[in-house]
């Protein structure tokens, strides 16, 4: 795949992974609606590592790690970061049982309404990029 074909997978999966977050939330999934939402930010990322260095996306889940290693970080606002902050644990800590009853109890519709909101946001803003 050449830089743009990577970068238009990356933002593609992002999106799916949107559609599919908001799909979980209108069947309050929420477990499900905090590890979409991480995975579309993931991808979101990752098309602007690619965007921006010209090279192929490192194999992280850290969502911290793919805007430092970009360069976005300088970018960022504080909210930024901190949507990052919130999101990066929900791809590991739902997929683990020992986490996963926790987890579901901490994660309320609302709470989860305004994440995918912010999740929204935050992707078209990096795609703008």
């Amino acid at each position: 795949m050449n830089v743009q074909e990577q970068i238009d997978y990356w933002l593609s999966g992002s999106r799916y992974d949107l559609d599919t977050a908001e799909a979980m939330l209108a069947t309050k999934r929420l477990l499900y609606v905090g590890f979409c939402c991480h995975l579309a930010v993931e991808k979101a990322l990752k098309g602007y590592f690619v965007k921006s260095t010209q090279t192929t996306a490192p194999y992280t889940h850290n969502l911290l790690l793919l805007a430092t290693k970009s360069g976005m970080t300088e970018k960022l606002t504080e909210s930024q970061l901190d949507l990052l902050d919130r999101l990066t644990p929900l791809n590991i800590e739902g997929r683990y049982p020992s986490y996963k009853d926790a987890l579901s109890k901490a994660l309320s519709f609302e709470y989860c309404k305004t994440l995918f909101q912010e999740t929204v946001t935050f992707c078209k803003w990096t795609e703008m990029q």
